[in-house]
């Protein structure tokens, strides 16, 4: 005599079957998702490493955003936030380290370097119209190392000598001596201690120049300077 079940047990196993290879094909996606995570994470891992921010925040910015859920992200989430940080403080490095030109010329008895920035804003001196003021420092074979501000237009209020109030980040103002030459090739006025303008330079963000101008008055000039490569002026160090 066969026995058959129930019906009620009957569709329980017919369920139970028919689930099955569902469940297998969710667990195997699944695994697929975390094999996908793990590798991201290696990739953030590796980068970071390697002290490459930039593209390991960028790895571990796509595993945050495509496997928000995955183990992998779990272990490298507060990595990722440091990376991310790191990688927008090398960005702004070089875009500071780009402010800076350098020249290497050749002249009668060796080779001029020179420095030389552009001002985080246009001032108005007393030309045409307001224009970026440039602070350049220059080791010239002959002449020796100097630092000066060159102008587009207007003029400096300084033949003879005048003082000129720099400020280093949020730090106070101190006078530094500086004269305009007699001499029509270029808007120059030379910034007399050049040394220890070199080194305020060297160790700050930021450097404010203020200056008194012919049409009256004085003109502040900031020069964003943390980007500065101190080796290209080697005689200065």
């Amino acid at each position: 005599m066969i026995r058959t079940l129930p019906t009620a047990a009957l569709i329980a196993v017919f369920a139970l079957v028919a689930c099955q290879p569902r469940q297998d094909r969710e667990a195997a996606q699944a695994a697929a998702r975390e094999a996908q995570a793990e590798a991201i994470a290696r990739q953030f891992e590796a980068e970071a490493a390697k002290g490459n921010w930039e593209l390991a925040a960028a790895h571990g910015t796509v595993l945050l955003a495509d496997h928000p859920g995955s183990a992998a992200a779990a272990r490298v989430k507060a990595r990722v936030d440091e990376a991310k940080t790191k990688a927008q403080a090398a960005r702004e490095q070089r875009r500071l380290a780009g402010l800076w030109a350098y020249g290497a010329e050749p002249v009668a008895k060796g080779t001029q370097l020179s420095a030389a920035i552009y001002s985080k804003d246009v001032v108005d001196t007393g030309g045409d119209r307001p224009a970026r003021v440039r602070l350049i420092f220059r080791d010239h074979p002959e002449w020796g190392r100097s630092s000066y501000l060159t102008l587009e237009g207007g003029d400096f209020d300084c033949y003879g000598g005048c003082k000129v109030n720099v400020t280093v980040d949020d730090g106070a103002a101190r006078p530094m001596a500086a004269s305009r030459p007699k001499t029509d090739e270029a808007i120059a006025m030379f910034i007399e201690d050049e040394r220890a303008l070199w080194r305020m330079t060297k160790s700050a963000k930021t450097v404010a120049v203020e200056f008194p101008v012919k049409a009256g008055g004085t003109r502040t000039a900031v020069f964003e300077v943390g980007g500065l490569d101190p080796a290209r002026l080697p005689a200065w160090n």
